[in-house]
């Protein structure tokens, strides 16, 4: 039997299934979600996550993405000092910048637990070619496996379905 592969769903991943204004990326996250529920990932995300959208103004909005985390059995990781460290040698070799920190956790939440992919919509810092290539060779020299980047698109299954 195959593994199943750990995914990491970064803060975008929950705001894209109520993006009525990005039909396409909302199509492939919820897709993505489908998935989950069919067993073809196992789910993962963190407190960083759960901050982020504790921050959404949005009330209802803020519910309903928090909601898919219960109802998606998305397990979240806890922060811990060895994410903090990590993060902050994505900073140090200016991967992320400072302002933006939490991208930063993010990667690193997802290495150091040890997960196959980061699943993300942030192209400004996190699914950049510059982030996947920097952050693969810190995670190697500190003793990390690597932590593939992708988009749901890049991972959902392409097969129509009958």
């Amino acid at each position: 039997m195959l593994r199943i592969p750990t995914v990491y769903l970064e803060t975008t991943i929950f705001n894209f299934p109520f993006a009525d204004d990005a039909p396409h990326y909302k199509a492939d996250t919820l897709k993505l979600f489908a998935e989950i529920k069919a067993g073809k990932f196992r789910p993962f995300t963190s407190k960083y996550v759960i901050d982020e959208l504790n921050d959404t103004k949005d009330v209802e909005k803020r519910e309903k993405m928090k909601a898919l985390i219960d109802e998606y059995g998305v397990a979240v990781l806890l922060d811990s000092k060895e994410t903090e460290q990590l993060a902050d040698k994505y900073i140090e070799a200016g991967i992320i910048p400072k302002k933006y920190d939490t991208d930063a956790l993010h990667i690193a939440a997802a290495a150091v637990a040890g997960l196959d992919f980061i699943i993300s919509l942030n192209f400004r810092h996190i699914v950049r070619h510059k982030t996947i290539f920097e952050t693969e060779v810190v995670n190697i020299r500190e003793g990390y496996k690597r932590v593939f980047i992708h988009t749901p698109m890049e991972v959902i299954s392409n097969e129509e379905t009958p």
